[in-house]
């Protein structure tokens, strides 16, 4: 592939910047959990269902904790009491508490040594869950080719689960590499996950553990017919991350969503709330080896793509840095950014191309998210082609890893099948008579392509020594990311995030923190 020469002694004083705030933001989460990590605790030890009211049980559980000044110590201890009350397993245990047939509070009653060993033994069993599921997509793999980058994404979500079925095989058929099952309008904002198949939902399907399951079937059974493997792609979000990540582990999804700062930014998801969750849920996703997808896209949609570049480079850098504190391994790291110049712009698709290239050349291994063009797109249908037909040629020149379908009718309507199949035609045409132009061309080092990443890496140096002093949350309440202002005590689940009390336990979290993955 063709490089422009890069000083890589400026990269690496990038990614030690990235890095050091990244560990001022691991100070605050290594102090604090959230009630969505405390419920993914329980959902990994194999708590589900709902009660008689419809409230999922692990938050029943958790609210019963906190309703009772009980929640500093987590929820894993109190659990495993029960469990040694009950002598029945975590979900029939699970139903006794909530019926009120076995306390459920601090436990005074059982010694500390028989609490520690019920509690490896269940951590134990909720990391095996995530170890099985990461072979079983493994050897999955082994037996029906992955195609090569970029993957074809396509996103289907009608609402319902079993039309959302349908249309994922037609897209299998036209080619797509990756289904990606958007969620019904403001889950986000839900601090619950819905429980069971769901055939209603605005903008998009909710996201429960049986629409994965329903999905995953689906996939399975269309990979088999297309002989390569498919990959299921949904959000893991707003105020249920961690819970989310949890449910897809244990259904054998490949992707989710899954940023340090999109949910702060964008839904308003409280900043303390989002980047403890976050952690937890990236944890799973190292150990259940799910690729995250990023959101750094987003910023150019209320940002000029130019002048603002420099934040998606260095919000790149710190999402790989978070990530990395997370056990996510290059591999894993899906980083986002978008083809989202004003197309006035004299040269709009060179600048494309170079912010396009650095972000490969900063991240190599890294299965890179590029989104296309939406900001512009046009009701003239024939010039939206047009557009993604140079973001098309922009990604398989620079080797893209994950290239999401740019839609000739984006700015008419909800796209239709039809409109789908001839943007994967359009797709897989370019990937086709382009697959080696990367690998045949130069960038002259006093050219333009060249001459704008330079600028760009002095931008995002510049800015990450600003918010490196400032730290992270300040820089974010200043509306330095996205041209959007988040306070540090503002938006949704600020009251679901508290500080680990002497005795707290999360025998997950230690073993998924101190364990690497290493039978890959």
């Amino acid at each position: 592939m063709a490089l422009i020469p890069l000083n890589m002694e400026q990269v690496d004083r990038l990614k030690a910047l990235a890095g050091d705030i990244a560990d001022q933001v691991q100070r605050f989460i290594v102090r604090h959990s959230s009630t969505s990590v405390e419920r993914a605790v329980l959902r990994l030890y194999g708590v589900d269902g709902v009660d008689r009211d419809g409230t999922p049980l692990p938050n029943r559980l958790v609210d019963m904790l906190r309703e009772q000044e009980q929640l500093a110590g987590g929820v894993s201890r109190p659990f495993a009491a029960a469990l040694l009350a009950s002598g029945e397993g975590p979900q029939a245990t699970a139903e006794l508490i909530e019926q009120g047939k076995i306390l459920f509070d601090v436990p005074g009653k059982v010694s500390r040594k028989a609490l520690q060993t019920m509690e490896r033994q269940l951590a134990a069993e909720a990391v095996a869950r995530l170890d099985t599921t990461r072979r079983r997509k493994l050897a999955k793999q082994a037996e029906q080719p992955v195609p090569p980058q970029p993957w074809r994404y396509l996103i289907v979500a009608t609402g319902n689960i079993y039309e959302d079925r349908l249309q994922a095989e037609a897209a299998v058929a036209a080619g797509a590499d990756i289904i990606a099952v958007i969620r019904s309008t403001a889950q986000s904002l839900l601090d619950y996950v819905p429980y069971g198949p769901t055939t209603e939902g605005f903008g998009g399907t909710y996201a429960t553990q049986a629409n994965f399951r329903i999905m995953r079937a689906a996939l399975d059974e269309a990979a088999a017919e297309a002989g390569r493997y498919l990959r299921l792609v949904n959000y893991s979000s707003g105020l249920c991350m961690a819970e989310i990540a949890a449910c897809a582990a244990l259904e054998d999804l490949d992707m989710l969503l899954n940023d340090s700062m999109y949910g702060i930014l964008f839904r308003d998801i409280n900043m303390q709330r989002t980047f403890v969750d976050q952690y937890f849920s990236r944890l799973i996703c190292a150990r259940a080896k799910i690729i995250i997808n990023t959101g750094e896209d987003n910023y150019l949609t209320t940002a000029d793509a130019i002048d603002n570049a420099h934040t998606v480079t260095a919000s790149q850098l710190i999402n790989e840095a978070m990530g990395k504190r997370a056990h996510l391994t290059d591999d894993l790291l899906g980083l986002g950014h978008a083809f989202e110049i004003d197309p006035a712009v004299e040269n709009a698709f060179l600048f494309e191309l170079a912010h396009a290239q650095l972000a490969r050349q900063l991240f190599p291994d890294a299965p890179l998210k590029y989104m296309p063009p939406t900001k512009y797109k046009s009701t003239d249908i024939f010039y939206s082609h047009c557009l993604d037909t140079l973001f098309n040629l922009v990604s398989i020149t620079t080797g893209q890893g994950i290239h999401l379908a740019g839609i000739l009718t984006e700015a008419i309507h909800t796209p239709l099948m039809q409109d789908r199949a001839i943007s994967l035609a359009g797709i897989n045409y370019v990937f086709n008579v382009a697959r080696s132009l990367g690998s045949e061309i130069e960038f002259r080092p006093d050219g333009f392509v060249a001459q704008r990443a330079h600028i760009l890496l002095d931008e995002v140096e510049a800015f990450l020594g600003e918010v490196k002093e400032s730290g992270l949350m300040a820089a974010i309440t200043a509306g330095r990311f996205a041209d959007i202002s988040r306070k540090l005590d503002g938006g949704k689940g600020l009251d679901g995030v508290f500080e680990k009390g002497a005795e707290y336990s999360n025998p997950i979290m230690a073993q998924l923190e101190q364990e690497g993955v290493t039978d890959e």
